[in-house]
């Protein structure tokens, strides 16, 4: 909610308020373990303070190995409110939003990050619990050669970099549809390829089934230059099979590209990208929109509240988990942020091999299961106390037996 905005994140309320002998134990408890700071280069910290965003840096190290070296990857989440009101013309609102980026972009290019990824539908404001069809169907564009898709192959080349960018997509070869789209940018400037939002949500304002429909794709991993990547997108992250269908197709990063307010699913937001890493044995990468955004006209949830013409607070605190149930402490709940994070994918096998998580996960009984469930006559598996007669028959013999 936007009367919350002045807490600019949890980590800064602790360090406040709680003696230093107790805070390093606290951290414990919440991360895992404290982290160690990345030494992030002066030219990079000017550049965040002259253009007005957050920029923090963190390592993840795994144990080292006598067999591999080191599988250091930098990765970059970015974090950023929306620039020109949403009544500017639809071209402005996109460039503004590029130059935006584009300036943060530059700060993880001196950082040395080599895979970066950018928040849901980054192009424009979330505009689509509005219900309402113009203008906001004019931010659609083509995922193969749009003009952000164009802007990101550019930096990608410039910088050496894989750039997953987020959209609202129109599949002109498929009739003008649309699809809430990310699509993933190889450092050679190349589109590697693309992938959709697997589940939509039907909550609150967030109705967005107006717009488009469950993703057809599956789950695609991406095979780059620094690891098998994929991408979550938003309300996918509350389905823990989601998570795991990524990991079984060999992800070693999952990027969650998110757009919810501090009302409707804060409590839950550093819960559930963290968990996917532990259960799955990946990196994964919780990256949620800042600020409040206003829309020229009412709109209502269906759900007895006054009409409105925002969402609530966007509150940031984008992370980074890893596969030992670690994490990075978020960014501003209210400001933009640039979140570097240096990881060594070996550690998701190191995890794997002490935890067995993959091998004791009993694909074949959930998939046995999971084929009954979708079938028109299943029946839950419940057991009641006062079943059948023959099943007590069956129980009493049982017992003879025994």
């Amino acid at each position: 909610m936007a009367e919350k905005a002045h807490i600019n994140s949890i980590e800064e309320c602790l360090e406040k308020h709680i003696p230093g002998g107790e805070l390093a134990d606290i951290k414990r408890i919440l991360y895992g373990k404290e982290l160690q700071n990345l030494d992030l280069p002066k030219s990079a910290l000017k550049l965040a303070l002259d253009n007005d965003f957050e920029i923090r840096g963190y390592g993840m190290p795994a144990t080292p190995e006598e067999m591999r070296p080191p599988r250091i990857v930098r990765v970059g989440v970015i974090q950023n409110q929306i620039v020109l009101p949403t009544s500017a013309p639809i071209v402005s609102q996109r460039n503004a939003l590029h130059c935006r980026i584009e300036q943060m972009v530059d700060a993880a290019s001196i950082c040395g990050v080599n895979v970066i990824c950018f928040q849901e539908a980054w192009t424009m404001p979330f505009a689509f619990c509005t219900r309402e069809k113009m203008p906001w169907c004019e931010f659609a564009e083509s995922a193969e050669n749009g003009p952000t898709t164009c802007f990101c192959q550019e930096l990608a080349k410039k910088y050496n970099m894989v750039i997953i960018s987020p959209i609202l997509e129109r599949d002109e070869m498929k009739g003008d549809v649309l699809w809430n789209t990310a699509v993933v940018i190889s450092n050679t400037g190349q589109v590697l390829g693309k992938t959709r939002k697997n589940h939509i949500p039907r909550v609150g304002d967030f109705n967005e089934s107006t717009y488009y429909m469950e993703s057809t794709l599956g789950h695609p991993v991406f095979n780059t230059q620094w690891g098998k990547i994929a991408v979550n997108i938003c309300y996918g992250r509350h389905h823990p099979q989601n998570w795991m269908m990524y990991g079984i197709n060999g992800a070693e990063i999952v990027f969650n590209p998110s757009a919810t307010v501090g009302a409707l699913s804060e409590p839950l937001w550093g819960i559930e990208a963290r968990n996917a890493a532990i259960a799955n044995s990946y990196f994964t990468c919780a990256i949620n929109r800042v600020g409040t955004e206003h829309f020229p006209n009412e709109f209502t949830s269906g759900d007895g509240k006054p009409a409105h013409k925002d969402f609530g607070h966007f509150f940031g605190s984008s992370y980074v988990a890893a596969p030992d149930g670690s994490r990075t402490p978020g960014l501003s709940r209210n400001r933009d942020g640039l979140l570097v994070v240096e990881l060594d994918l070996n550690m998701c096998r190191q995890v794997r091999d002490k935890w067995g998580f993959r091998m004791t996960q009993r694909l074949e009984l959930y998939a046995e299961s999971l084929n009954q469930a979708v079938q028109l006559d299943f029946r839950p598996q419940v057991v009641n106390e006062n079943g059948p007669k023959q099943v007590k028959k069956l129980d009493c013999q049982l017992v003879s037996l025994v």
